[in-house]
């Protein structure tokens, strides 16, 4: 039996849901009323049999990216161009985009089937955009994705460059070499964006630190992109001092990132410590609903 995502709208009937094996999505697209309708099925449409075409080519998916690929669907062969740029410096596998390319893909069928005010298609936190003139996107910032509450927001209005916003980190949904509780990254699009969120989260460091726990990705996931690279499980405590340092060693990497025009911009935070890398002006605001269903996690 051939197996169905599940798509419907949500309770508010403004935000559509779409879910297919580790894949969902909360998509939300504003304008017209049958604009908005004929966006919605346009994602649903191409949402469909997505997750097979992935699944399809896995093996390369999860291997150490290269300068050429093989790859052929047009997700696949997005998520191996954000990791591209990463190559030369670090093991990294197409898989560290895919969030961020799946909502790129999902945000281009509808933009190509209506003409939206403004739109976002969120993956687990890595956010893909659409703004129209005059149109803004407010995003809460979580001091760790496993615990509720907005500590900051960030507003991106549609003359900035950034369409795309992702979040790693050791908390998250994948597995993390470094031990940042969250790294959010703003770039040009979603996949460079999560692509950067990685190579970032894991440069905030501490190497041989015996607080910090770590096991082979392999012995908890079997599949894991990562094989037996150690990945962190824990962090114990740690000084101000140690802190500053592992905060700075992720710093560094993104403010290269940043130099080389990859990213816009950089939250990293640890310990209930952060830094910010960038031009974007975060401004300390109280959370309200709105910021609450956008907020970012990894």
């Amino acid at each position: 039996m051939t197996r169905l995502p599940q798509i419907a709208l949500l309770s508010d009937a403004r935000r559509l849901h779409l879910q297919d094996g580790p894949i969902d999505l909360i998509v939300e697209a504003r304008g017209r009323a049958d604009a908005v309708r004929t966006a919605y099925e346009a994602a649903a449409h191409r949402f469909t049999g997505l997750l097979d075409e992935l699944c399809a080519e896995l093996p390369e998916l999860r291997a150490a990216a290269e300068g050429r690929t093989s790859l052929r669907g047009v997700v696949a062969r997005r998520m191996h161009a954000a990791v591209a740029p990463f190559t030369a410096g670090c093991f990294i596998t197409p898989m560290a985009a895919v969030a961020g390319a799946v909502a790129e893909e999902i945000l281009g069928a509808m933009l190509g089937a209506a003409t939206l005010d403004q739109a976002y298609v969120n993956n687990g936190g890595d956010i893909a955009l659409h703004l129209g003139r005059g149109e803004h996107f407010s995003i809460g910032l979580m001091d760790r994705p496993d615990r509720a509450g907005v500590m900051r927001t960030l507003r991106v209005d549609s003359d900035d460059p950034v369409r795309g916003v992702a979040t790693s980190g050791r908390h998250g949904r994948s597995f993390s070499l470094g031990i940042a509780d969250a790294v959010t990254v703003l770039a040009a699009t979603a996949s460079q964006a999560d692509a950067a969120a990685t190579v970032i989260a894991n440069a905030v460091d501490l190497p041989g630190h015996p607080a910090v726990i770590r096991k082979p990705a392999s012995e908890l996931q079997p599949d894991s992109d990562l094989g037996p690279r150690l990945v962190t499980r824990d962090v114990g405590a740690l000084s101000h001092n140690e802190i500053a340092a592992a905060l700075e060693s992720g710093a560094e990497c993104a403010r290269r990132l940043f130099d080389r025009g990859l990213i816009e911009g950089a939250v990293l935070q640890l310990c209930g410590d952060m830094l910010v890398i960038g031009p974007k002006d975060i401004q300390r605001q109280e959370a309200h609903p709105r910021q609450l269903e956008n907020a970012v996690h990894a």
